[in-house]
């Protein structure tokens, strides 16, 4: 990594999909759009320093027709959050904080109203910019709101290094980009580079949900992708009864350390809420495996209290796991006491995961498993963390593979070499 993008060897970040956090509308027609939307994600950034984290992600913040992803202007802020000064602001409030700011960049696709589309279809130049399949446009996974922008075309890879290159200026320090797995490879070892010569320190990761991780990451140039494997690792091992599972994913994430250093989530903006995935009482048991492996880790906010959603397949389906959010955070006091133990675990863990920076690139060996109990080594040539977990309603004596002390947990009892665990009991060790 170029030493302008070392800040993101320590970078963990609040996820946030800003359209449903602010309650933007997301279907209806608004006659005026209230102004300083984002201010309302302004106002968390304190939550975000006081859980230990350093970065927001943004979801998409630019004009478009319903959801975000079918963006009609990428140079604009969409008028439902605000404005450029608007979110100029929120990026100033962040880097005051010592909080960097991640973009959401769909560059896959583009919405059937863009005018860039809409010129296309009169038979503009424009139509240089869209990819036709048999003499029809081509669409996203079937999606017809959504066209297919052409990644072979000189003209899209200028359109997506202006559009890179206009929000860096502007002060962000990196892009996700949507639906990165849809795009090829090429495209990106083009845009990518030559936003590098004038934003050394931006930091890029690829939104992919399936393929060859390491071979994606070399190809393209990309920093990182995301770690689907992980999170599905994660959540069916634990909501299965299968910790097998986990240990089948921990072994192909650490594979990729030798490439690139994962982004590792247990929640996000397109999938079933974590509470509700493997039920609120053993989300710290997700949390506290997420902390104490590789990777850069993302909470999506709303996870770290707990909050339920189940994504339907279905118009609209997403909504429950993008909902709008207080205007202001919480206080403990008003908590419900599932939602304060699972921030209270929150905070713990990821203190534990900025006392042990090294954690990011080390790899992880499962000292033992059952279908009901595991415990992970995560360790250097100098340190290691050992975590214990237990999913099951009996207690368990499980290996503390040499650690002598117990950084976090509940129902944990370190006895020399022996954890004993309570039923659903969990256990971060310092070696």
């Amino acid at each position: 990594m170029a030493d302008e993008r070392a800040w993101a060897e320590s970078a963990m970040w609040w996820h946030v999909y800003p359209l449903g956090f602010t309650g933007a509308p997301i279907r209806e027609a608004e006659a005026t759009h209230p102004p300083h939307r984002l201010a309302r994600i302004e106002a968390w950034l304190d939550h975000v320093v006081e859980l230990g984290l350093n970065g927001i992600a943004l979801g998409p913040i630019f004009a478009s027709s319903t959801h975000g992803y079918d963006t009609t202007d990428l140079l604009r802020v969409d008028p439902r959050l605000g404005d450029d000064g608007d979110l100029d602001r929120l990026v100033a409030a962040a880097h005051e904080r010592g909080i960097r700011v991640l973009l959401d960049g769909v560059f896959n696709h583009v919405g059937r109203e863009h005018p860039a589309f809409q010129a296309a279809l009169d038979g503009g130049p424009e139509a240089a910019l869209f990819r036709l399949d048999g003499g029809e446009v081509a669409v996203f996974e079937g999606h017809e709101a959504l066209v297919a922008l052409d990644h072979s075309s000189d003209a899209t890879v200028d359109l997506v290094v202006e559009v890179m290159d206009r929000w860096l200026q502007r002060g962000i320090d990196g892009w996700r980009l949507d639906a990165a797995y849809s795009v090829p490879s090429a495209f990106w070892a083009r845009v990518l580079p030559a936003v590098r010569e004038r934003h050394p320190h931006a930091w890029f990761v690829g939104e992919v949900i399936h393929g060859d991780y390491a071979e994606i990451v070399q190809a393209s140039t990309m920093d990182a992708v995301t770690q689907y494997e992980l999170w599905q690792g994660i959540w069916h091992g634990i909501a299965d009864g299968n910790l097998f599972e986990l240990e089948h994913a921990i072994g192909r994430h650490d594979d990729l350390l030798a490439t690139f250093v994962p982004y590792t989530f247990v929640g996000n903006h397109d999938v079933t809420r974590i509470a509700s995935a493997i039920g609120p009482d053993l989300v710290p048991h997700a949390l506290a495996i997420l902390m104490t492996v590789a990777g850069t880790p993302a909470i999506y906010a709303g996870d770290e209290l707990g909050m339920l959603g189940i994504k339907e397949e279905r118009v609209g389906g997403d909504d429950a796991v993008r909902p709008e959010m207080p205007a202001t955070p919480p206080s403990v006091d008003a908590l419900d006491p599932a939602a304060a133990r699972i921030l209270d675990v929150t905070r713990q863990l990821v203190a534990v995961r900025r006392r042990h920076p090294w954690l990011t690139r080390a790899h992880t060996d499962v000292v033992a498993v059952a279908n009901g109990a595991i415990v992970l080594r995560t360790a250097t040539v100098d340190a290691s963390i050992v975590t214990a977990l237990s999913i099951g309603d009996e207690q368990v004596r499980l290996p503390a593979a040499d650690a002598r002390e117990v950084l976090a947990g509940e129902g944990a009892t370190l006895e020399g070499d022996v954890v004993h665990l309570a039923p659903r009991g969990w256990a971060v060790l310092g070696g």
